[in-house]
């Protein structure tokens, strides 16, 4: 969409226009303490709308909470250990219950071009690694979560939820270390997460500790993904990083 496209949300008559004869439509905007504002402003609209054949809400795998490194799927309980998360809930919670057509995507660490652990290496002062023991977490590339919410459209099945995650849940210090392998860089410094100066939602960050399953997406979905694994999606960032001012 050009910026002459664009609609200002708050502009209700241009949004109202905007979604006559609409069928499909991707909610992308965080909630707040007083709920999802798309549904509590758009909500009777949206649900008056004849054509709407799929909506769409994008969540986070921290609806799921700690579950001390166990594997989590659709069906497992949801723990929420900050505010945060706990607001990603309600809302999908609200989102579910609204008449809509709407399939919700749990998304692990997104990450891309523009979007990763190469923009930490560029970084003064440079950020450390930062080493808790086991402590794995799941991520999926940009494009693998567009392919997975394109197969979602062209198969609507209203009220079911996604986990978007790659095949390989990683410590930390391990992507960045390949990231550095990548590109011929030292290892920044390593510094264990009970010394590391974070900040709280960093802190929050690492208080939850689980292995997201992607299986649905493939079995229910077909998703084969384009990048499996951050190797792949490093490798493939990296093609691209020549023209940024990256110095070893």
């Amino acid at each position: 969409m050009g910026d002459r496209d664009t609609i200002c949300f708050e502009d209700v008559p241009k949004v109202q226009k905007a979604l006559e004869n609409v069928t499909h439509i991707l909610i992308s905007i965080p909630p707040t303490e007083e709920g999802d504002v798309t549904l509590m402003r758009y909500g009777r609209l949206l649900e008056g709308l004849d054509s709407l054949q799929w909506a769409g809400y994008l969540s986070s795998t921290s609806v799921y909470g700690d579950h001390q490194g166990r594997v989590v799927d659709e069906t497992s309980p949801c723990l929420p250990t900050n505010k945060r998360s706990l607001e990603r809930l309600k809302a999908e919670e609200a989102w579910l219950a609204s008449r809509l057509p709407v399939h919700i995507f749990r998304l692990s660490g997104i990450y891309g071009e523009g979007r990763s652990v190469f923009s930490r290496l560029n970084s003064v002062p440079l950020s450390p690694r930062i080493y808790k023991p086991g402590h794995k977490f799941s991520r999926c590339h940009v494009e693998d979560i567009c392919q997975v919410l394109t197969a979602s459209m062209d198969k609507p099945t209203a009220g079911e939820i996604f986990n978007v995650a790659d095949d390989l849940p990683a410590e930390p210090r391990d992507v960045i270390e390949y990231a550095c392998d990548l590109l011929g860089y030292p290892y920044p410094p390593l510094v264990s997460f009970k010394e590391a100066d974070l900040s709280q939602r960093a802190k929050e960050f690492y208080d939850d500790h689980k292995s997201v399953s992607n299986e649905k997406i493939k079995s229910f979905l077909g998703i084969r993904l384009k990048y499996p694994t951050y190797k792949e999606g490093l490798k493939g960032i990296a093609r691209n990083l020549s023209e940024l001012p990256f110095k070893p």
